[in-house]
Formats: C-alpha cells, sequence, structure tokens
C-alpha cells in the first residue's frame, strides 16, 4: 500500500478495510492504464449485458465476464461497507426505497461497487480526499431531475 501513489487515502473511506483497498490494487494493477473508470468495471465483469436473440428481448444483469475475485471482494466489502458507512447506507435506502424504478438489495450493492470502483479511480488517479457529501449529491440530482 505505500507504494501505490495516494494507496492510503482508501482508507479513509469508513468500512474500508485493508483487504479491500489491497486486493482492489492487486486485481486492478497501475490505475494509470485506465482512462475510464468503467474500464475498471468492465474488468470486474460489472457492466450491464442483455440477454436477448432475434424477437426475444432478455433481461438485464451484469456480465460476470472478467475478474472473479475483484468482483467478490468488492461485493464482500461493499456489505461491510453499507453496515458501517452512513453515506453508502442513505444511497443504498435510496436505491431500494426510490418511486421510480426501485432496485433489489443485490441489485443496490452491485450498483453501489460501481460507485466504489468509481470513487477508487477518482482517489487513485488525481489524489482527491473522499467526500460522502459529494457522493451523495446523486440523490438530489435524480430527485431533482424527477420532479423538473
Amino acid at each position: 500500500m505505500k507504494d501505490v501513489p495516494n494507496g492510503e487515502k482508501l482508507l479513509e473511506i469508513k468500512g474500508v478495510g485493508v483487504k479491500t483497498a489491497v486486493g482492489f490494487i492487486s486485481e486492478v494493477g497501475d490505475i494509470m492504464r485506465y482512462e475510464d473508470a468503467k474500464q475498471i468495471q468492465k474488468l470486474a465483469g460489472l457492466n450491464i449485458v442483455e440477454n436477448s436473440s432475434g424477437k426475444h428481448k432478455g433481461q438485464t444483469c451484469i456480465s460476470k465476464r472478467g475478474r472473479g475475485r475483484l468482483r467478490s471482494s468488492l461485493f464482500k466489502a461493499m456489505i461491510t461497507i453499507v453496515a458501517k458507512n452512513e453515506e453508502f447506507k442513505k444511497l443504498h435506502m435510496y436505491y431500494t426505497m426510490r418511486q421510480n424504478n426501485p432496485l433489489k438489495k443485490k441489485q443496490s450493492l452491485i450498483a453501489l461497487c460501481c460507485k466504489l470502483i468509481r470513487i477508487f479511480y477518482a482517489i487513485l488517479k488525481k489524489g482527491i480526499k473522499y467526500d460522502g457529501n459529494k457522493m451523495l449529491s446523486d440523490i438530489k440530482r435524480e430527485a431533482l431531475a424527477t420532479t423538473a
């Protein structure tokens, strides 16, 4: 962790432990290789795909193509983070209780895993500090968009 630039900043997020941070860094490698956080989501197999053929329109789900250990460690970490981190807990409640398109609990955890990837990416790439209030601004933006 000490060799990775901004690696210690990952541990400032409440609920993120050394195992989670080291697991993410070891599976992803050098963060400078990636131009966007969506590349890491795809690496973890958390990108959304649709099972359809011909006239049949299937359901959407995660692809599960990619690094299983990364996907597994993110999901297990997210269970702990939702339990201990108030910002992630509020976001999880919002995703599961919202009026338009409420998510099931596991779907919400997967969405939060993608959010954690984006947060880790920003911290490691740009060196910014974690700000829970900035993360919660997504709720306000979506609520404003539905009322407008």
